[in-house]
């Protein structure tokens, strides 16, 4: 298995972004810089060896102390590491006593040329020598279930990172109001983060006033919240290279409306009965037709749609309000990687995995349905992380209320 570090990518010029490393790598040897080339050599001799940046003064005067070859070792505990000059030399050498390279193409020119090159290589003198590799496999195939349950110490770090998610998310509410900037409350959010010690966001702030908040991954945050809106705000904190994810649905007036309240309580309703489906033998598609079915009763509810509540799931009538899924795994990455279907039948739910809930309603105003114009323009979510245990669900996020008066309590306070 040969695994690239993520390159140093620009704004502009010579402007770098923040570093943003690879996740396979850091899982794998805990590196998180550039410049680096794990290959894991399996067989009789199973070991561990890196490629990695020496110390350079010169270059460490303006982007900072690297490691080092010795802090490599001492990081990854790898058999032993090269500097990365090395890797054209050496790695051809490990590959030719391969049967099968697992990599991801695509992520690095030159581990790309290398492992084609020792394909053809195999290709031409394989028949004779018996031996080279013959194919090359996506290291999902085995990294991708080891991500999808987490060790203790990535539970404990995933639960800071939701911690400091809160935080952020109480102080998003404190400077809400009507008439206030969406970007003043990303702000909040977002220096609510930093200080509480995360590296920052892990992806994009949603902070959507009024119907902004029917658009699913509206992060523009540039209009001002409208008199007696709501506010989805949908953000999380990275910590540790881990995230939190969390969605809350404030009043910015303080007060939820009569329509909104009871469309954000049929979507809490929708939450807590996701989260009661979560126990090991279960299935990931056991949470979202638990969150669906009470979804479609309160759309039902609502007169937005009419007949049985199992003829409207089984013709998907309710996707024009709920078009996204219930939950995404959560790790290294907000949506980590790991398969929710398994020879065609849903993912069974085992202690350790790690997922989002998060049930919604979204009434834009271009859509059509009965009764629609009571509701137009409202849009609820609701999320919180969950932790699948022994016996059940933990829900780690659950500090920060959902209740409606607790809610509306938060805001501008």
């Amino acid at each position: 298995m040969v695994l690239p570090s993520a390159p140093v990518q620009h704004t502009s010029r010579d402007t770098e972004r923040p570093y943003a490393p690879d996740r396979e790598l850091f899982y794998l040897s805990g590196l998180a810089e550039p410049d680096c080339v794990a290959v894991l050599v399996g067989g009789s001799d199973p070991r561990l060896e890196l490629f990695a940046r020496s110390r350079d003064a010169d270059a460490e005067l303006w982007s900072g102390p690297r490691l080092g070859l010795e802090g490599v070792q001492s990081v990854s505990g790898a058999e032993e590491v090269y500097p990365i000059q090395e890797l054209a030399s050496r790695l051809p050498t490990m590959l030719g006593g391969a049967d099968r390279i697992h990599v991801r193409l695509g992520r690095s020119r030159e581990v790309d040329d290398l492992v084609i090159g020792a394909l053809g290589t195999a290709r031409a003198r394989g028949p004779r020598l018996g031996s080279g590799p013959r194919g090359v496999i996506d290291p999902g195939e085995i990294l991708d279930e080891l991500r999808l349950l987490k060790s203790a110490h990535e539970v404990e770090t995933i639960r800071n990172a939701c911690r400091i998610t809160m935080e952020g998310h109480r102080a998003a509410a404190r400077a809400l109001a009507e008439g206030v900037g969406e970007w003043v409350v990303e702000a909040a959010l977002e220096g609510a983060f930093r200080a509480a010690g995360a590296i920052g966001p892990g992806f994009a702030s949603i902070v959507g006033g009024g119907e902004n908040a029917c658009t699913l991954h509206y992060v523009a945050n540039d209009a001002t919240i409208p008199e007696g809106g709501l506010v989805l705000i949908d953000a999380g904190a990275e910590y540790g290279l881990y995230h939190g994810d969390v969605t809350r649905t404030f009043p910015a007036s303080g007060r939820f409306s009569g329509t909104q309240r009871a469309v954000y309580e049929i979507v809490d309703e929708a939450r807590r009965a996701a989260i009661a489906a979560v126990r090991p033998g279960a299935t990931i598609g056991d949470v979202h037709e638990a969150s669906t079915r009470v979804l479609a009763l309160g759309l039902l509810d609502l007169g937005v749609l009419s007949g049985d509540v199992d003829e409207v799931v089984d013709a998907g009538c309710h996707r024009e309000f709920f078009p996204h899924q219930t939950s995404h795994w959560l790790g290294l990455d907000v949506h980590d990687p790991g398969d929710y279907q398994r020879r065609g039948a849903s993912r069974m739910l085992e202690a350790g995995m790690v997922f989002t809930v998060e049930p919604g309603l979204y009434f834009r105003p271009e859509s059509g349905g009965e009764g629609m114009g009571t509701w137009s323009g409202i849009g609820v979510r609701i999320e919180d992380d969950v932790l699948v245990t022994g016996d059940g669900a933990e829900v780690l996020t659950t500090d920060l209320p959902t209740a409606i008066d607790e809610v509306e309590g938060l805001v501008g306070r």
